[in-house]
């Protein structure tokens, strides 16, 4: 096959997987601090802003950041698994199936813990602050799993993967590269994150 630097990942998904690690991480830092609450909780709502987005461009996105380029049954995950042991992986341009889930159970997750901490926040109530924690948790686990996938893929398939989320860039046939980066949809993103951010700083200043 001619395998050549193919681009793979529109600007959008990118945006959104490093905006989401950044908002995750920021959020984690400040949740026991009282005198950063207001942060954490515009970080909360940054966090569930790119989510949603997310959702929508999983149906609206380039070839490979659609839902139906990526969610499989079982039957093909059990495949790529099988693939693996037997030291002969599948290669996939996009997310590989077993990814696909990892992709679904992380935005299941990033919305329950949105949904949980403004839930907690609003009742001031401690049982649902301690479902948000935990929820949070589960999420943070999943997020540990997830990057020592994306490392041990890294050095099965023999590509960065990571490199890959932040230039866009992998290795395949011309045929199955994207056409666009989708800057008018990376631009609106940035605008989401920036009214959000806009209105926390109008708020607090009222």
């Amino acid at each position: 096959m001619n395998r050549k630097r193919i681009l793979v990942w529109d600007l959008p998904t990118r945006l959104f997987h490093w905006l989401l690690a950044a908002t995750f991480a920021g959020a984690w830092l400040t949740a026991e601090s009282e005198r950063w609450i207001g942060v954490h909780v515009t970080l909360g709502y940054t966090f569930a802003g790119l989510i949603v987005f997310r959702v929508v461009w999983g149906f609206v996105g380039s070839r490979y950041a659609r839902f139906s380029s990526f969610v499989t049954g079982p039957g093909p995950v059990k495949r790529y698994v099988a693939s693996i042991l037997a030291f002969r992986p599948e290669h996939h341009v996009g997310h590989n199936p077993a990814g696909g889930w990892a992709v679904l159970a992380l935005l299941g997750l990033g919305l329950a813990t949105a949904l949980s901490g403004y839930a907690a926040y609003n009742a001031s109530s401690h049982l649902l602050e301690e479902l948000h924690e935990g929820v949070a948790g589960a999420m943070l686990a999943l997020v540990f799993v997830h990057v020592g996938a994306v490392l041990a893929s890294s050095l099965i398939h023999r590509e960065n993967l990571v490199s890959a989320m932040w230039h866009g860039f992998k290795r395949g046939s011309p045929a199955e590269a994207i056409r666009r980066k989708r800057w008018i949809a990376a631009g609106a993103l940035l605008a989401l994150v920036a009214g959000i951010w806009t209105a926390a700083l109008q708020s607090k200043l009222t």
